[in-house]
Formats: C-alpha cells, sequence, structure tokens
C-alpha cells in the first residue's frame, strides 16, 4: 500500500459527497492513518461519524479564521502524532452573494473573506504546522480551472484560487529546503455543496461531458487517488505543481 502508517491530517471534510471525502477513502485503502477537523459544534456532528466510518483516529477543532486555534490544533496533532507524513488542505468559501452577477460588484469584505479562507489559510496551516513537518511530508491543497480562465459565476472564488495556485509555488520553495513537498490539485467539477453556490454549475458539468477529450466529469475518487501518488514516496520529486484532475478539459480550446 502507498501510504501504510502515514500519518495525514485532512482538513475541510463536510460530508461523504466532498472531495475532502474521497481523498480520506483512497487514504484508508492505502493504509494511511487519518485525523479531521471541524468548525464548531455543528460541523463537528457531521465530521465525528465521517471520521469513525473511515477509520479515524481524533478529529479536532480549527477554524482557519483563527490564528490561536490554528496554534493549539498544532500542538494537539504533536501531542497525539508527534510528526505529520501528510497534510491535506481541502478548505474554501466565499459568500454566496458573490458567487452570483458581477465579479465587479465583489465587495470589499466578501472579498478579504474569501482569500483569508481560500488562500490565506494555507500559508497560516503551513507555518503552524512546520515543526510538525519532515523530509517526505507531503502537502496537498484544492484548486480550479477557474483560477486560470474565466469560469462566469467562479468570480472571487477563481481570484482566491490564483492567490492560492502562486502560495503553493513560494511555499514549496521555502519548505523545499527541508524536504517537505507540496502540490495542488486542479480537479474539474464535481457536486459538492461548495459547488452548488456557484451559478451556472448544472451548465458547467453538460459542457466538460459532452466536450472533454474521456467525454465525462470525475468523482472525488479520481482526486483521491491523486492524491494519493502525490502524498506518497512515489511523488518524492513533485512539488510547486498544479495537476490538473479534470478528464483533460483544461487542455481544450475551442
Amino acid at each position: 500500500m502507498l501510504l501504510q502508517g502515514k500519518k495525514a491530517l485532512i482538513l475541510g471534510l463536510a460530508n461523504n459527497k466532498s472531495i475532502a471525502y474521497g481523498i480520506s477513502s483512497c487514504f484508508k485503502e492505502q493504509g494511511a492513518r487519518l485525523a479531521f477537523n471541524y468548525v464548531g459544534d455543528a460541523i463537528k456532528k457531521r465530521v465525528e461519524p465521517l471520521s469513525e466510518e473511515l477509520g479515524g483516529e481524533f478529529t479536532f477543532q480549527c477554524d482557519v479564521t483563527d490564528d490561536a486555534q490554528i496554534a493549539a490544533a498544532a500542538e494537539l496533532v504533536k501531542e497525539k502524532w508527534g510528526q505529520v507524513d501528510v497534510l491535506v488542505h481541502s478548505i474554501a468559501f466565499a459568500n454566496r452573494e458573490d458567487l452570483s452577477g458581477r465579479f465587479l460588484d465583489t465587495s470589499r469584505d466578501g472579498f478579504k473573506l474569501a482569500l483569508d479562507i481560500s488562500a490565506y489559510s494555507l500559508t497560516g496551516i503551513c507555518r503552524a504546522f512546520e515543526p510538525l513537518l519532515h523530509d517526505g511530508s507531503s502537502i496537498i491543497s484544492m484548486t480550479y480551472y477557474g483560477s486560470t480562465k474565466v469560469i462566469p459565476g467562479y468570480n472571487v472564488m477563481g481570484v482566491a484560487k490564483a492567490a492560492l495556485e502562486a502560495s503553493v509555488r513560494y511555499l514549496a520553495y521555502e519548505l523545499g529546503e527541508k524536504g517537505v513537498r507540496i502540490n495542488a490539485i486542479s480537479a474539474g467539477p464535481i457536486k459538492t455543496l461548495a459547488a452548488s453556490a456557484v451559478s451556472g454549475m448544472k451548465n458547467i458539468f453538460a459542457h466538460v461531458e459532452e466536450h472533454s477529450p474521456l467525454r465525462r466529469n470525475v468523482t472525488t475518487l479520481d482526486v483521491g487517488g491523486v492524491a494519493s501518488f502525490l502524498a506518497s514516496d512515489l511523488a518524492h520529486g513533485v512539488t510547486g505543481q498544479v495537476i490538473y484532475t479534470d478528464s483533460g478539459f483544461s487542455q481544450m480550446g475551442i
């Protein structure tokens, strides 16, 4: 198994339809040890049964907008595990009103919120968990094609994902000195809770299915397979990359 005994933190598990769930399922199949964060009691009630189902060893509170909670989470994980082999960042958020209408009308507060949660959180988490990472550790974040091309309705999230991808490159340079790798997976559209907030998503699914080379949309398990590779020692020489997992759609012109 590719990940036998590796300690993997999964940040952003929401439900059994989420990308984080697909990644966790594949990690479990490959022998990884799992732990999950939650934000508040309402999310905790959803995460804990999923953690039990996936064989998670523990769950922990971590709101990525709160540096104190991130630091406390890192301290807890240190007590439980000592070190971290794999860290999955599957976190993004924008106000629903900023994912409809015109990007031009994005509010200042909405812009700050989307960039804080969807992009800056990766840097904050890496800084807090850096002492627990080691030569061979792998960090994986989630992005989308709307970071480089205009996807109507994706709006401020496209800008946030562009910032996330740039962050991955800079973090790869700085963390690489100690042998830590970091990459992003650009997944094709998947019917998740987060995707439901993007206006016009139904049309995007149909377009990908019709025009992508594989003539189908990807699944959370497709993403989980790529994540398993990036988390494993097979990807020892891969860092700072955006790996497209989108049935080839990003390679199409007209």
